[in-house]
């Protein structure tokens, strides 16, 4: 439904960086570089950062985010910590959201730049198709 997204950065190479670390912990990479965009994914590119020196920083209550859906609770935490290590700030630690259904364990952050971008993963739980959400390779095309 969806075949990319893309986030405004004010500085293309430090966001570049940030990015690599944060999403290579769920599996994905840095597949495109161009003067001022680039594109991160796993065949292609699906996430795209894109060069805005002008933007002011995204406000906290913008209510925009991005979900990467992650096989297990662990690649959850080791997004999280990417992103702090990387420079970004916790917006939620990782952990269960009961208020989002059961076995949804999430972890959420801001880019530099007050983009917000959350990891989640599906414990026990089963897609509509039957496929297990969680500790499935076929769990999401995105982190396998």
């Amino acid at each position: 439904m969806i075949d990319h997204v893309s986030v405004a950065v004010r500085d293309l190479t430090a966001a570049t960086r940030f990015y690599e670390a944060v999403l290579g912990a769920l599996g994905l990479a840095r597949l495109e570089a161009r003067p001022a965009t680039v594109g991160f994914g796993k065949t292609y590119p699906e996430f795209w950062i894109n060069l805005r020196p002008d933007m002011a920083a995204v406000e906290a209550d913008s209510g925009a985010h991005i979900c990467f859906r992650a096989r297990e609770p662990a690649i959850v935490d080791a997004f999280h910590a990417a992103a702090l290590a990387a420079g970004g700030m916790s917006d939620g630690a990782p952990g269960y959201r009961p208020q989002h259904g059961d076995g949804y364990y999430a972890a959420f952050i801001r880019d530099p730049d007050g983009n917000r971008v959350e990891a989640v993963s599906f414990v026990g739980q089963t897609c509509p198709d039957g496929d297990a959400r969680a500790g499935l390779a076929a769990a999401s095309q995105l982190t396998e």
